[in-house]
């Protein structure tokens, strides 16, 4: 009984600490048709090119 509660509660740790960098953004993609894509955080409304499929790895938010 107690491997199950730890696996949850392992899986509960790990989903909060990975990505951690990325937990307020929300990426959405326009195409433009020539494999690039715009990307627009609708958190912070930070905006940068990239490849399309792929939203980018870090948040682009503004410190400070």
């Amino acid at each position: 009984m107690l491997v199950p509660i730890g696996l949850i509660i392992a899986f509960i740790i790990v989903a909060y600490v990975a990505r951690k960098g990325m937990r307020a953004c929300r990426w959405r993609e326009t195409r433009d048709g020539t494999g690039q894509s715009d990307w627009l955080c609708v958190q912070c409304g930070a905006t940068v090119k990239g490849p399309s499929g792929k939203p980018p790895e870090r948040c682009l938010r503004p410190t400070g």
